[in-house]
């Protein structure tokens, strides 16, 4: 191939459409560079002039009262006596909940923006859920709570600051939620909520959000919105967990191990209809703060509290944990109030059928070994579902402790009762082996699976006498 010759007059009308298609290309670039900062002028331009023209002519935020003094027992006047109804453009509150509407449309979100809701508890969870609630439109928020920030709330709580230490929770969520919502009603009622008064707090409510810890006034509460028709969500224990995943919302009696659902639940007397969202986590090893030891000096620590029903020692908590309950009560009760409710929220990973199923056939198995039709036997299917669940996870006991294709649960010692801490996991072919070496040959189990296994079984015995001692 020869060198090309530049002075040819086809070479010289490639290289000419070359530079004219480079020289259109770069044009066409600029133009679209040009035309989107022209676009994003004019918008930036637009907002500012919207912002102009609906700035309502006063600060709402300065119309409402706030309170000097904080003491318990005082509260602001009811929903119609507050100002934070004044005139503001419903253009802009619907421009700041565009992506609500898109979602719930005119009809779900009238509902939303008319609800009103009382917030019982205003720490980690309480404040988390105000915050959400706001932000997507509910218009009356009532907050509960006696308590102030100390430098510990800041780990948790959605709205307090430094600057806020040694003020009331509920008026640092007053004070943020007004930031966020021109038009939003704030009642902040540095209060506590007590049965003998219990109307009082929560008269012209849609919901009543329970996120208290102290389990009498949470019994109480529940007990008394389930008796007078008053719909609540709980909040049961976010203390000493660390797992998101195992975060969940679902009817108060189908909460298994969560040390406070069950006592709540006995307390209710097995009271059903009352949503709730906890962690279906065995709590950890964990101890209360330790107190400083001149503070054991003045007497018995139950008398140290600010109230006599109300603790004062405290259970770890990492931050996130509270606040995804919140979320998850505030997402629960938005959809209620466009009615869109979440349907049939999946109990415990729907996998009730299956603790039920294993139940079932550990007394098919006991009664056979009893030569009797046995009708009980000392451990129910929440029972089952720790051991199955929380101790062995869902595996086999026998190593390499693979996911059983059939799960089956079986007594251990056969000399033991059936308990909690004498049942184990196996795959169905293994627990068979075992009941007829166990069983039919007297042998002890530790002969049949070695020193290994039955080394498991005891620290697996020891794990679950920690959680039921800390449930009960």
């Amino acid at each position: 191939m020869g060198p090309i010759d530049f002075s040819s007059h086809r070479i010289h009308l490639v290289l000419t459409a070359l530079t004219t298609s480079l020289v259109t290309a770069s044009l066409f670039t600029a133009y679209d560079s040009y035309r989107r900062q022209r676009a994003r002028r004019l918008l930036d331009e637009d907002v500012r002039r919207s912002l102009a023209t609906h700035e309502p002519k006063e600060d709402i935020s300065s119309k409402v009262s706030r309170r000097a003094s904080p003491e318990p027992g005082r509260r602001e006047n009811d929903w119609a006596a507050l100002d934070g109804s004044a005139s503001y453009d419903d253009e802009l509150v619907r421009e700041q909940l565009a992506r609500n509407y898109a979602f719930f449309g005119e009809e779900g979100m009238a509902k939303v923006r008319g609800g009103s809701v009382v917030i019982v508890g205003c720490g980690g969870v309480g404040s988390w859920a105000a915050v959400m609630l706001a932000r997507s439109g509910v218009s009356k928020i009532r907050l509960v709570d006696f308590d102030y920030v100390t430098l510990s709330s800041l780990n948790r709580h959605a709205t307090a600051v430094l600057a806020d230490v040694g003020t009331p929770k509920v008026k640092c969520i007053e004070r943020t939620l007004k930031q966020i919502c021109k038009w939003i009603e704030v009642e902040a009622c540095v209060d506590i909520w007590r049965k003998e008064e219990g109307s009082r707090l929560l008269e012209g409510v849609d919901w009543v959000i329970d996120a208290i810890d102290n389990i009498t006034t949470k019994v109480d509460l529940l007990h008394y919105c389930h008796s007078n028709s008053i719909k609540v969500f709980s909040s049961m224990g976010a203390g000493a967990k660390s797992d998101p995943t195992r975060i969940q919302i679902s009817d108060i009696s189908y909460t298994i191990y969560d040390p406070l659902a069950r006592s709540v639940r006995r307390r209710l007397r097995y009271i059903t209809g009352i949503p709730v969202v906890y962690s279906t986590e065995v709590p950890g090893d964990v101890k209360l703060l330790p107190l400083p030891e001149e503070e054991f000096q003045k007497g018995d620590v139950k008398e140290l509290n600010v109230f006599d029903d109300f603790r004062v020692r405290i259970l770890p908590v990492i931050g996130p944990l509270p606040s995804i309950f919140g979320l998850h009560i505030a997402t629960y009760i938005i959809c209620d109030l466009a009615g869109k409710p979440i349907a049939n929220p999946l109990p415990i990973k729907n996998r009730r059928k299956l603790y039920e199923r294993l139940w079932r056939e550990l007394l098919t198995r006991e009664s056979r070994l009893a030569n009797e039709q046995l009708n009980r036997i000392p451990i129910d299917e929440d029972d089952v579902a720790l051991v199955f669940e929380d101790v062995y996870l869902g595996r086999s006991l026998i190593p390499p402790h693979p996911v059983p294709t059939k799960a089956v649960l079986v007594r251990w010692d056969p000399q033991e009762p059936v308990s909690t801490t004498n049942v184990v996991v196996m795959e169905g072919k293994e627990a068979e082996h075992h009941v007829r070496e166990c069983w039919d040959l007297g042998k002890r189990p530790a002969e049949v699976w070695g020193e290994e296994v039955e080394g498991i079984v005891k620290r697996r015995a020891e794990e679950v006498t920690r959680v039921r001692e800390a449930v009960l």
